[in-house]
């Protein structure tokens, strides 16, 4: 499961990016009962989004640069300047070279072979998300590629994950594990993409009451993209987009 003790290669933040900060902030506001504090024009007033005190994710405003509205899963990486290097070689591509954000960390942001969006964030006076798996916070993270299969070496490549099939529903499930970590320390999954759609990473957020958070989601703009269902062991989950199309789960997990 997701912890923030952060090893090499494990979910460690999140953003997304809106053309608007202000509705985005009162869509997450109302939907998980956030509290958004802007960092100030000196940071372009990104938004850091918190619960009882502890960030769970962030809200930023470059929407255009990313070429629209979506969520940004960053990766753990002692050195993010070797590890564009080791993406690029892989066959992945530099989308924003590494660059410091004063102090806090050095982060930068790629596609991967097949055309997935993520990030990877070397850690500075910000370790990572302060709060995750508990309401309203990250509780899973999973890559939509049109081959679950042949994307493993690229990412086994660059991050040294372990990829692991576990049975789900009548068929296996790849379940990734930093190389560090044990077998409690599964933060992701690989799922197959639909055709017609494109490669993205998502992220899941635990909530108190699935039907509910969707019902309030619909009322708040955002657009169901597939309904509340539950999977046994797993939870009840439903995928959404919010006002400006960008894609996030919500998960009520099993006890």
């Amino acid at each position: 499961m997701l912890t923030t003790h952060y090893l090499p290669g494990s979910p460690c933040w999140i953003d997304v990016s809106s053309p608007d900060l202000e509705a985005s902030v009162s869509f997450y506001t109302g939907l998980f009962g956030w509290d958004c504090i802007s960092l100030g024009p000196e940071h372009r007033q990104y938004h850091f989004c918190q619960v009882g005190g502890r960030t769970v994710a962030g809200i930023s405003p470059e929407a255009q640069a990313r070429g629209g509205s979506a969520w940004l899963i960053y990766f753990q990486s002692p050195d993010a300047d070797t590890i564009a290097k080791t993406i690029e070689q892989a066959g992945g591509t530099v989308l924003v070279a590494p660059f410091d954000i004063e102090g806090q960390g050095r982060m930068a942001a790629f596609a991967d072979p097949a055309g997935a969006s993520f990030a990877v964030w070397q850690p500075g006076a910000t370790k990572g998300l302060g709060l995750v798996t508990d309401a309203g916070s990250l509780g899973w993270v999973e890559l939509y590629t049109p081959d679950p299969a042949g994307i493993r070496a690229f990412y086994q490549s660059v991050f040294g994950w372990r990829i692991e099939d576990l049975p789900m529903g009548g068929a296996s499930y790849p379940v990734i594990s930093p190389a560090e970590g044990d077998e409690s320390a599964a933060a992701a999954g690989i799922a197959e993409l639909q055709a017609g759609d494109r490669p993205h990473w998502l992220p899941y957020f635990e909530v108190p009451d699935c039907d509910a958070t969707v019902a309030l989601g619909q009322r708040l703009g955002a657009t169901v993209q597939a309904p509340a269902t539950t999977t046994e062991g797993v939870g009840r989950m439903a995928f959404l987009t919010d006002p400006f199309g960008a894609r996030f789960a919500v998960i009520t997990s099993s006890a």
